[in-house]
């Protein structure tokens, strides 16, 4: 096993990521963690991670330094190489120059990280501070040209830091290096598979639950469709879903899902019409932060009040995943911080008297995917695009109506069905039309027009960490907008996103 002390960073889990793609468990602790507990866990290895403090501020994250005692091979990754520096005796100083984004790393000794890597390669680079001075017996073992110390090691004690971010795609040679961590140095074993993760959630459940009751809110996505799949296989028909029909989805869902998981999942499922509480609760409401928590209140309150029909239920089931958790609170007890609130985390009222089962919270997307593919789930399930709970209403910059969503539900239903046709839904991670707040003048018929305009967003991604714009074609992107504008009322516009995340988010609200 490896820990992975959580400093605060928003690619932490990217770290835990890239470790189970080798095939190696890993969990991620708190900083506040003793290090007799890390002894406990008998880890083979300890990676530090980022983090958006300098070592110097006032509460930036520490932890027990008699860690680099303990005789474990330790990587820290940017913060982590400061506090390891900084712990065993170096010096750590603000950087002359900010170094954010890509850079060219020389190597100057490659074993163990860089191994079979060459004379160097690119890598992404975000901090502030840099190291000055290295702590006795440590040696440097990589450079950029705007950072002297990019990388170390004291190669006895086996402990490495590395200035740059190696989880993250854009670092040529990131998993390569991690993997060189975990095996050349840690000696892991590739033990930890998917299905190895399904028999423990499913052991686990049966543990927490026996023989109660789980209620849990089915939107037909991939994660809460895999998520009611792994519960349903622990306790069967101990579970209860509610479909809730908040009025906000795409053109012909309800429909659609009602055969999907009536046909796909062998589910106690209740469906609840709850469109003209959700409509008029948004009347006049614009702030993105207001509709998320309007939408998830309301959720609770709609999916309460059907829950309380299902007698002796103690458990309440969500499919969420960890980037739901990262961008929505401090992670593990940890320092990251708040990027947007998420409905389905902390939304539990206490007045339910419910514990909660998220058997996903450690898995991304990608993984989810896998998951549900052991679990025997039909691929029309597995491969459908994220779509967010608040649904549509996260789609319309400005008022929610219905008015405005018809229009919203024509648009997004031919932009999906170019993408289908074009063989590109299961290359991106996400497509999909925003209706903006604003309107332009156009020509259509010889005639002036006063309309609305359509944003195109599509994205390629591995886990929704980072994404970047998808390069469509041309021709396509024609067809699509021609399609548009001709086809749905009160459109004279359309327009496509090029915004990558960062430092956009994929969706716009």
């Amino acid at each position: 096993m490896i820990i992975i002390i959580d400093f605060g960073s928003q690619f932490n889990q990217l770290i835990a990521r890239r470790v189970r793609e080798h095939n190696v468990y890993c969990q991620v602790e708190p900083s506040n963690i003793s290090v007799s507990k890390i002894r406990s866990l008998q880890p083979q290895g300890i990676i530090l991670s980022g983090g958006p403090s300098s070592i110097y501020e006032d509460n930036s994250p520490i932890i027990d330094k008699s860690l680099f005692d303990l005789g474990v091979p330790i990587l820290g990754i940017c913060y982590g190489m400061h506090y390891m520096v900084h712990s065993l005796g170096g010096k750590i100083k603000k950087a002359e120059k900010k170094e954010y984004g890509f850079a060219n790393l020389d190597i100057i000794d490659a074993e163990p990280l860089f191994k079979d890597m060459g004379t160097g390669f690119q890598c992404w680079m975000s901090h502030g501070d840099s190291a000055m001075e290295l702590p006795e017996n440590f040696v440097v073992t990589a450079s950029t040209e705007n950072t002297p110390i990019a990388a170390i090691a004291h190669h006895k004690q086996k402990i490495y830091g590395l200035q740059f971010h190696p989880e993250v795609e854009h670092s040529i040679n990131g998993s390569a290096m991690i993997g060189h961590f975990l095996f050349d140095v840690c000696h892991c074993s590739k033990s930890w598979t998917m299905k190895s993760f399904c028999d423990g959630a499913v052991s686990q459940i049966k543990d927490a639950v026996g023989d109660k009751k789980v209620i849990m809110g089915l939107s037909g996505g991939v994660d809460s469709s895999v998520a009611a799949s792994l519960i349903h296989k622990a306790i069967g028909k101990h579970l209860f879903c509610i479909f809730v029909d908040n009025g906000l989805l795409r053109k012909n869902e309800k429909e659609a899902l009602e055969i999907s998981l009536i046909k796909n999942l062998d589910l106690n499922i209740r469906f609840v019409d709850a469109k003209e509480k959700f409509l008029s609760k948004l009347q006049g409401v614009t702030d993105p932060e207001k509709k998320r928590k309007i939408i998830g209140s309301l959720f609770i309150e709609v999916f309460e009040a059907e829950a309380a029909e299902i007698e002796g239920a103690e458990f309440l089931g969500q499919g969420t995943l960890y980037p739901d958790i990262i961008e929505s609170k401090s992670a593990f007890g940890g320092p990251s911080s708040i990027i947007k609130s998420h409905h389905n985390v902390g939304g539990l009222p206490e007045k339910m008297k419910l514990k909660l089962i998220e058997p996903l919270q450690l898995l991304f997307k990608d993984e989810v995917r896998k998951l549900g593919a052991e679990l025997g789930l039909h691929d029309d399930l597995i491969w459908r695009q994220p779509f967010p709970g608040p649904g549509l209403a996260i789609r319309i910059m400005g008022e929610i109506t219905a008015f405005r969503l018809e229009i919203l539900r024509e648009a997004d239903a031919i932009l999906l069905d170019e993408i289908r046709k074009a063989g590109l839904y299961r290359e991106l991670w996400q497509s999909f039309a925003v209706l903006l707040p604003v309107k332009s003048v156009g020509v259509m018929g010889d005639k002036r027009t006063f309309a609305n305009c359509i944003a195109i967003r599509a994205v390629t991604s591995n886990d929704a960490m980072t994404a970047d714009w998808a390069k469509l074609p041309h021709d396509l992107l024609g067809k699509i907008s021609n399609r548009i504008i001709n086809e749905v009322d009160n459109i004279n516009r359309v327009v496509f996103d090029i915004t990558s995340k960062p430092p956009g988010t994929i969706e716009w609200e």
